[in-house]
This record gives C-alpha cells, structure tokens and sequence, in this order.
C-alpha cells in the first residue's frame, strides 16, 4: 500500500511540473504580470515562432485616447519602439513585435510611458 501512494504521489508531482516546462517553451509561450505606477495594469505574453520571438505587451488604462510610449528590449538591447493609443470599449492598448531569437536564454522587457499623465507599466518574461 506504501510503494501505491508513493507512486501515485511522484506521479502527481510530475504532473504538475511538466506543464510549467513545456509552456515555457511550447506553443503557449510565457505569460506574465507586469507593474504599473498607478491605476492601469499590463501583461506580456512571448514565445517562439519561426526562428523569432513573438511579444505582446497590453496595457489597459481604462481611458480612451491616451497615447503611450514603448520600447521592447531584448537582453538589454532595444529591438523596437513603438506609439500607442489606448482605445474602446476597454482603453487599451496592444502592441506585438517580432525579433530575433538569441542564443541562449533571452530576456525580453516591454516599457511603456503615457505621454499625458507620466504613468508608466513593464513587464519582464524570460524564454
């Protein structure tokens, strides 16, 4: 009965690392929660696509109409910059960008600023 729920308990760990794994590098990508100064929140979502990291950085606002500033960094690099405007219903903002996938572990920042209030958001996701 022992060796039973020993093995059932090592198959349950399992079970829950593996999806963790493979997310971080499979089709679903990574997924995090980025900070905001104030009121608005943001999210990151990269992952691999054809030999290229695919990013999307979403900022919501919850107004419509501000105009933010972004830049998407890559190990330190900047690999684009960007202007959004937050729009309806929801007052936001998505912005998706292709680049490079560098040897090794990449680590990708998204930086945005609104150009009215100062407020700014990032996220930080690894891959």
């Amino acid at each position: 009965m022992n060796k039973v729920l020993a093995t059932i308990a090592v198959g349950s760990l399992m079970a829950i690392a593996v999806p963790g794994v493979a997310n971080a590098q499979g089709g679903g990508g990574v997924r995090v929660k980025g900070t905001c100064s104030a009121a608005s929140t943001s999210k990151m979502k990269i992952k691999t696509d054809n030999a290229k990291i695919q990013t999307e950085f979403e900022v919501d606002e919850n107004v419509v109409g501000d105009l933010w500033k972004v830049t998407i960094s890559d190990n330190g690099t900047v690999v684009a910059k960007a202007k959004a405007t937050t729009v309806a219903p929801s007052g936001s903002f998505t912005v998706r960008r292709k680049t490079a996938d560098l040897p090794g572990t990449d680590m990708i920042t998204a930086s945005a600023k609104n150009t009215s209030t100062g407020e700014t958001c990032s996220a930080t996701a690894s891959l």
